[in-house]
């Protein structure tokens, strides 16, 4: 082939040089002489002669000379030349001197090089023609092309390779997989040198390829990708439109046939067997089985499912998502002594079903597995498994609460022993008979103690005491009425002396601790005993209301009644208790409202709330920290006054304006809370001289050291009281270095029924020489002066020496 081409070069060429001589002549002639073929220049008909310039063509040149002489190009020659050799002939440009020479004389053009048109197509040059003696330029330059005349030297390339394609399995015949392309460096311009047809080389069994296009389809309808899933294909590339002589290139497709669910599932065994122990709890596996699908990807998963009614309610089946594998689990509790094989019929089924291929009810498949139980000894069970008893609270020790049952479920039926576990039971409270399971009292019973019992039984092999199981018991104690009623709270109610008959006093409740199953029904009436200044009204509703009988009452006469109240139950047996309503006698403003009643106690918590009293209390708090804080002040400010001030002698009096009735009015203020203000307990015996209290005025004889309950009494007996505090404010006085001596003192004057309106002096006007008049203390009077004169004259003492 290669001779061939080589000789229809050479005839080529030699074509195109002719052709380019005749062209050559021909324009030489028609210049030169006109009338051959072109119309004379109207220049030459006028008798002159007119320079015409270059006389060329354009050029081209064959590619892929092989010859061992330059390639004739083409000539180019001047109107001017007249063949002296005057003229030389040079070109410039692209390849000038290389690829292309010139005959400086001639004006031949040679190429000397083998050209190649799938690298440059054309040339463009200058050429030259300059006297050969002067070197100028006889003509314009003038520019001009050197073609590369194509040759078919170029096979078709497939570029984008390696091709891979795909297809689905079982798809018609014509389906389209992919689509192959050749190029072709000759020139697509010229000839047929690049005009590429294709066909299939190997494959064309189950391919075919478009010759234009280069589109490969299916030519058969039963690939089976199981069968196999891949093709390679070889398509071939022919230029000069496939004629003889014409190039080619080949290339390999690969096609991968893609998997359509076309396959059902199959058990690879039609039965498995597995076997599980009778105790094996719920959810426990129990084995594994596979369903073989020929498809991949997602057409080969799978679900399972159980298919016989019996294996549906004792097992279950799983689908494990990464193996496919169907998972067998208990579902219910197995039992060897009940059946100790079981047949389950599982079924397989894919996931994805593709209807274009088979029909759906082919997608599935069966398999049967059986299950043998294997026995285990095992502990007895409880029938039931949970009891509930009851039993009368009065029951006697010994009494049958009742029974439990247990039974071995192993076939060899061993005995069974029973047991209370004491951790649940303690105090012993119940017993079990270890060989029946009947269960007794062990102590007396109270259901006001303990209304419910939860105790645990066990239930053991005899032979095999680790063989045991667990029950829980509950007992009820029922109720019996032996508990009487009782009053709610100890009631206390108050009454106005001027109440009237039928006034409602207090309603009263009862409580009971039985629980009679028919509910509480209490009846309510006074005891024999009872006052008739009052009635009692049972309401209905397991509540009575007191009522007052008379009109009015007197509390000088008896200001407490105390109302004996008899409340019994409705049993059986009925019970009863007596409770006692306490009725205080008080006195009421004309609204009704209760003033004061015999007991301080009584009134206060009558008439304030515990909100109230809380808020009182802490008013008082308040008010102390203040008087201490005050106190701590005005001492901080004493130690700080000036030598001025220390001589300013003061009196400080604290006046209290509690005025009674009279010397006879002992009511108007008790003073043994007076006497509770200070501390008694502090006081000790007086040795008659020395110290603080040296003198008369601080003896403290231990038989007047006693207890005064009234103000009624002797004023020798309660003049001690006061001698000692003031004896112990001297002695105060004295071991305060820090402050002035200022006297203070503080009177409680307490007057009778004749006393005027009292105005307490200082201890200053004590002191001087003019009589005061005492007649306001009764018989106080008289200790009281002398008490005063003997505080002043010691003060005095003190101011003296000090001075």
């Amino acid at each position: 082939m290669a001779k061939g081409l080589q000789g229809f070069s050479w005839t080529m060429l030699l074509l195109l040089c002719a052709i380019q001589e005749l062209g050559t002549w021909a324009m030489h002639t028609a210049v030169e002489e006109p009338g051959l073929g072109q119309p004379a220049d109207p220049a030459l008909l006028a008798g002159g002669r007119v320079k015409r310039g270059w006389v060329w063509n354009q050029f081209f040149v064959v590619e892929e000379y092989t010859g061992t002489e330059p390639l004739y190009v083409g000539k180019i020659h001047s109107d001017s030349d007249e063949g002296d050799g005057s003229i030389k002939y040079t070109i410039s440009g692209e390849g000038a001197g290389t690829i292309f020479l010139i005959d400086e004389i001639t004006g031949d053009i040679h190429a000397t090089e083998r050209l190649d048109r799938e690298q440059k197509t054309f040339y463009t040059l200058r050429a030259q023609a300059r006297d050969r003696q002067t070197d100028q330029l006889l003509e314009p330059e003038s520019e001009f092309i050197i073609k590369v005349q194509d040759i078919n030297d170029s096979e078709p390339r497939f570029l984008e390779g390696p091709y891979i394609g795909s297809v689905a399995e079982l798809s018609p015949v014509g389906t389209s997989v992919m689509q192959v392309m050749a190029s072709d460096a000759d020139d697509p311009t010229y000839g047929s040198s690049a005009r590429v047809v294709y066909s299939v080389l190997e494959g064309e069994q189950h391919f075919t390829v478009d010759s234009k296009t280069g589109v490969i389809r299916t030519a058969v309808a039963d690939l089976d990708r199981e069968t196999q899933d891949r093709y390679e294909v070889v398509i071939r590339a022919t230029d000069m439109a496939g004629q003889l002589g014409g190039l080619s290139g080949s290339t390999t497709v690969t096609i991968v046939i893609t998997d359509v669910n076309d396959n059902p599932p199959r058990f690879p065994q039609k039965m498995y067997q597995f076997s599980i122990v009778e105790t094996a709890p719920v959810g426990t596996a129990i084995g594994r089985v596979k369903a073989e699908d020929s498809d991949v990807g997602e057409n080969t998963d799978m679900t399972y499912q159980v298919k016989d009614e019996e294996g549906v309610e004792m097992f279950r089946v799983t689908t494990d998502s990464n193996t496919q594998e169907a998972i067998i689990t208990v579902q219910k509790p197995l039992d060897y002594e009940s059946k100790r094989v079981h047949t389950v019929v599982v079924e397989a089924l894919n996931k994805f079903v593709d209807p274009r291929f088979v029909d759906l009810g082919t997608f599935r498949d069966q398999t049967i597995v059986r299950v043998s139980v294997l026995d285990v000894d095992e502990p007895p069970e409880f029938r039931p498994t949970s009891h509930l008893m009851e039993v009368q609270e009065d029951a006697h020790v010994g009494s049958v609460v009742g029974v439990v049952t247990a039974l071995d479920p192993d076939m060899a039926n061993h005995p069974v022993r029973y047991a209370i576990d004491r951790s649940t039971d303690t105090e012993r409270i119940f017993d079990i008979d270890a060989n029946t399971g009947a269960i007794v009292t062990g102590k007396v019973l109270d259901r006001e103690t303990a209304g419910w019992h939860n105790i645990t039984v066990l239930a053991m092999e005899a032979d095999n005491h680790s063989q045991v199981s667990r029950a829980s018991l509950r007992i009820r104690i029922l109720d019996v009425n032996d508990n009487p009623p009782e009053l709610a709270t100890p009631y206390e109610a108050a009454v106005c002396e001027d109440a009237k008959p039928g006034q409602l006093i207090q309603t009263i409740s009862v409580v009971d601790r039985d629980e009679p199953q028919s509910g509480h029904r209490f009846y309510f009436t006074l005891a024999p005993e009872a006052n008739s200044h009052f009635s009692l009204l049972d309401v209905q509703d397991n509540t009575a209301a007191v009522h007052t009988q008379r009109m009015g009452f007197n509390r000088q006469e008896q200001d407490v009644y105390l109302l004996p109240i008899l409340v019994v139950d409705s049993g059986p047996p009925a019970l009863s208790s007596t409770g006692t309503l306490t009725i205080r006698i008080c006195s009421c403003d004309s609204n009704g409202a209760i003033q004061s009643c015999n007991s301080t106690a009584y009134v206060v918590s009558a008439t304030l709330s515990p909100g109230a009293l809380i808020a009182l209390l802490v008013c008082i708090l308040i008010l102390v920290v203040l008087v201490l804080l005050i106190l701590t002040l005005k001492r901080h400010h004493k130690s700080h006054l000036t030598s001025e001030d220390d001589e300013d002698m003061r009196d400080n009096v604290i006046k209290y304006n509690d005025e009674g009735g009279g010397e006879q009015d002992t009511e108007a203020y008790d003073m043994s809370a007076l006497r509770s203000l200070y501390d008694f307990s502090e006081i000790k015996g007086g040795d008659g001289g020395g110290g603080p209290g040296e003198g008369p005025l601080c003896r403290n004889p231990a038989s007047e050291l006693h207890a005064l309950p009234q103000w009624v009494q002797s004023p020798d007996l309660d003049f001690s009281v006061f001698r000692d505090y003031i004896c112990r404010k001297v002695e105060q006085a004295d071991e305060d270095l820090s402050v002035p001596p200022y006297d203070s003192f503080q009177t409680y004057a307490f007057e009778g029924l004749d006393s005027p309106v009292p105005s307490l002096s200082s201890i200053n006007t004590w002191s001087s020489s003019s009589e005061q008049d005492f007649s306001y203390l009764g018989g106080w009077g008289p200790r009281f002066r002398q008490l005063a004169s003997l505080y002043a004259g010691r003060r005095g003492e003190e101011d003296g020496e000090e001075s």
